[in-house]
């Protein structure tokens, strides 16, 4: 008998899988040895020091320049409090004063956050040091449409700076193919309007996973980033932890590609077949915090499970769907169908995770292990189930006794894929 664990909100379930039917369990092939905080700054001080298609930020800025740095915001896992440090000291060491920057958060159409969330983001020390802000509490600037029409209208202190940084973490994104780079402005520091028409090609057939070339919503990304002439970037790379493998910096395409290959390196997991049942985690908190974030480790899932197969959600979701439009559409839909097909007719954010989640059960039954209410998560068209343990025993038993069981402890980070 093989014993799994899974990451759940802030604690760790298990439940048992016979040897026959565990077909295996992906984990990203992320370097081993010894990570602590001294190994994360000497990588981030290490690819500022040698930035990629970029010069330095000593020659990029200057004393009086105006200088933003966006970061992200509470719900996403980049290390802000890692970054900006050494990022800070490269810009007092140019020459740049503290009342010269402003830090950014790009909130996107999130909520904006409290205070405490903003100084728990970026340090108490930086917090008081230099002006934070999130990107909603200012008034947008058009720019500008991009090639396929999107209308470009940006929070008015990124506009108006002299050198713009962006920073980020780096992992997959289910139509957008890849957090960071320019997405630390599309959508972080643009209005409801240009999100909404720039995630609507979600609905064309390239907006996938781990796609960059051809991928209209990331094309259309990295167009405004061009037109708005971003100055910088700092990426990283996750392990599993949240520690820092690697950092990226200097040009918002080029250092970002370089970081999307690395990913792909230790995250893009190829099996030879697809399995019946598919055990998934996001990986726990913040990723599991509601259903909108673990949206993602289900959609991960489906690419390698078979059709009219199961999948297995193990999310804790403390915050419910996460999302008021998503659950205002999940709440009016007699069906799946229907969620697919209303997006069709109106695309509409928050929408669009409702409509995914759907494409998702077009192809398999979902299990849903979850903190959420019953009535809830069968509103998503799930099953809900009490432990693991049961909802992997009736995936079994509906399957058949033999069916193949791949368990993701990750789903928020790996991609997988069936190979050829």
């Amino acid at each position: 008998m093989a014993t799994i664990g899974l990451k759940y909100g802030k604690s760790i379930v298990e439940a048992d899988i016979l040897p026959h039917n565990l077909l295996g369990v992906l984990k990203g092939k992320f370097q081993e040895g010894h990570i602590d905080e001294a190994y994360e700054k000497s990588r981030i001080e290490e690819a500022l020091q040698h930035p990629i298609g970029s010069q330095k930020i000593s020659d990029l800025v200057g004393n009086g320049r105006k200088i933003v740095v966006m970061v992200s915001d509470i719900t996403r896992p980049s290390p802000t409090q890692k970054l900006l440090p050494p990022l800070l000291d490269e810009l007092a060491q140019s020459g740049v004063c503290d009342k010269d920057i402003k830090i950014i958060f790009g909130m996107g159409i999130h909520r904006s956050h409290t205070r405490e969330e903003q100084k728990a983001l970026v340090g108490q020390q930086i917090y008081n040091r230099i002006e934070c802000i999130d990107s909603n509490k200012e008034d947008y600037i058009n720019i500008g449409k991009t090639f396929r029409g999107t209308p470009i209208n940006i929070c008015r202190s990124v506009v108006e700076a002299d050198v713009r940084i962006c920073t980020g973490n780096i992992e997959y994104h289910y139509f957008a193919g890849y957090s960071g780079g320019a997405k630390a402005i599309m959508p972080g520091a643009v209005n409801y309007d240009s999100i909404k028409y720039n995630h609507s090609f979600q609905l064309e057939s390239g907006a996938v996973t781990g796609r960059l070339e051809g991928n209209p919503v990331r094309e259309d990304i990295d167009e405004i980033g061009r037109l708005l002439e971003i100055s910088f970037i700092l990426n990283v790379v996750l392990n599993e932890k949240k520690q820092v493998l690697k950092a990226f910096a200097g040009h918002y395409l080029e250092a970002h590609r370089a970081g999307c290959k690395f990913l792909d390196s230790l995250y893009n997991i190829s099996i030879p077949r697809p399995a019946d049942i598919v055990v998934v985690s996001p990986g726990g908190y913040p990723k599991d915090i509601n259903l909108y974030q673990a949206q993602k480790a289900l959609d991960n899932a489906s690419h390698v499970v078979k059709p009219g197969g199961y999948i297995i959600l193990v999310a804790e979701c403390s915050e419910g769907y996460g999302e008021h439009t998503f659950e205002d559409w999940i709440g009016r839909a007699a069906s799946p169908r229907e969620l697919t097909e209303r997006l069709k007719r109106e695309f509409v954010l928050g929408g669009h995770k409702a409509a995914a989640i759907a494409r998702v059960l077009n192809k398999a039954k979902v299990f849903m292990v979850s903190a959420m209410e019953k009535k809830d998560i069968e509103a998503v068209f799930f099953t809900g189930k009490e432990s693991v343990q049961q909802a992997l025993d009736h995936a079994i038993k509906a399957a058949g006794e033999d069916a193949k069981v791949l368990v993701i402890p990750q789903g928020g980070s790996i991609f997988p894929s069936v190979g050829e």
